[in-house]
């Protein structure tokens, strides 16, 4: 049978009504048109090579996007979180695409402590097509897209609203598609003219002040909220000092591996959310392939090839000792390990190329400080090979 629509909620059985219908192929059709302007591949694309340079004044600016983003928003953090407490989610759904779905990866601890249900990430089609038959009244589905447009993101939250879901979506455009279809919404300060770096970290960072609100007046642990509050507090000034400390270190490895075409990112947890961006980082900023490995499936493939740059971000958590069998097996087979952890841990230092350390911190928070290295590697090897092209 050949499909005439242009996505499946468009189709005869879809529970959409004609306007939610209108809405998605009106964004289907910008989509379309919009995919024929991105910038292609070519080595010296000079649209990409402007994106790539505008990237790094937006992964300076993140300290500022996230204080102004957690500053600005406490209200209406407060008042979501008085609509949830009288009904209680009794399931989450943390739906986006790309790094929006790095950013829910990220969350996913903390919001899980703090909200005490299960919140699954969710990427935005997978949500809207197949996995959302548990969505009903007792659910909060959650959507992040920067753009506020992104029509799989769109898709998924109509449709959850269309099941009955509470909705709450976060973006930094105001009047978006997205933030006029949800029942709830908070604002990111941030801008997103080079590939996303800091309309990533401040979703992140209001993700994580959303859950320790929740979990405030839900009565959790105060001791532990008062620590994670604290530690919230000190990231923009650890963002800044980070790229003080580590640019010039992080430059010299990008200029040593511009040649290769295969890029490996790997951590745990809520670590997996820093491989994802740094993978993302690099597809967007480069011709060349990146990949986003979990700690753990590293070891059940032959994912590391002699001479290929694996980033393993470890921050202190559960997932450093299986890190540390990770920069071992790498060392093992000939590949560079390049290990991000923090200040304290040397068990990685004998089986790594290199070493990054950043402050300790609590584990599900690290993601929005470790996720730092990766993008400015990003940002320095597309340079690099912008210079040798």
């Amino acid at each position: 049978m050949t499909q005439t629509y242009a996505t499946p909620l468009l189709s005869p059985g879809s529970p959409l009504d004609a306007r939610s219908r209108a809405l998605i192929q009106a964004l289907y059709d910008k989509e379309t048109s919009r995919l024929k302007a991105l910038p292609v591949d070519d080595a010296v694309n000079p649209v990409r090579r402007r994106r790539v340079e505008i990237t790094r004044t937006e992964i300076a600016g993140q300290p500022d996007c996230l204080e102004k983003t957690l500053t600005t928003q406490a209200d209406s953090i407060a008042e979501t979180v008085a609509r949830l407490r009288r009904n209680p989610p009794k399931r989450i759904y943390l739906t986006g695409c790309g790094d929006s779905l790095a950013v829910m990866i990220a969350a996913r601890p903390l919001l899980e402590r703090m909200f005490a249900v299960a919140c699954e990430p969710v990427q935005a089609l997978d949500m809207a097509y197949y996995f959302n038959r548990p969505v009903d009244r007792e659910t909060l589905v959650i959507g992040l897209s920067s753009s506020g447009e992104t029509p799989r993101t769109v898709e998924a939250m109509i449709m959850a609203k269309a099941l009955g879901a509470e909705t709450l979506t976060m973006s930094n455009t105001e009047g978006s598609t997205l933030m006029r279809e949800a029942d709830h919404s908070l604002f990111i300060h941030a801008e997103r003219k080079g590939w996303p770096t800091q309309a990533s970290t401040a979703a992140l960072g209001l993700l994580i002040a959303l859950g320790l609100a929740f979990g405030d007046s839900a009565g959790r642990d105060k001791l532990e909220i008062a620590d994670l509050r604290a530690a919230l507090e000190a990231v923009p000034e650890q963002i800044a000092q980070a790229i003080v400390s580590h640019e010039t270190a992080i430059e010299t490895i990008a200029r040593r591996e511009a040649a290769r075409h295969v890029y490996l990112f790997a951590g745990g947890g809520p670590a997996f959310a820093c491989a994802f961006f740094g993978a993302a980082k690099v597809k967007e900023c480069t011709p060349d392939h990146a990949i986003a490995i979990p700690i753990e499936e590293y070891h059940h493939y032959h994912s590391q090839k002699r001479g290929d740059p694996l980033f393993l971000i470890a921050p202190d958590g559960f997932s450093v000792p299986r890190a540390r069998d990770t920069a071992q097996e790498g060392q093992r087979v000939g590949g560079g390990i390049f290990s991000v952890v923090s200040e304290s841990n040397s068990l990685l230092d004998e089986f790594s190329t290199e070493v990054i350390r950043l402050p300790a911190m609590p584990e599900m928070l690290a993601p929005l400080v470790y996720s730092l290295p990766v993008q400015l590697f990003a940002y320095h090897l597309a340079m690099a090979k912008f210079a040798a092209a």
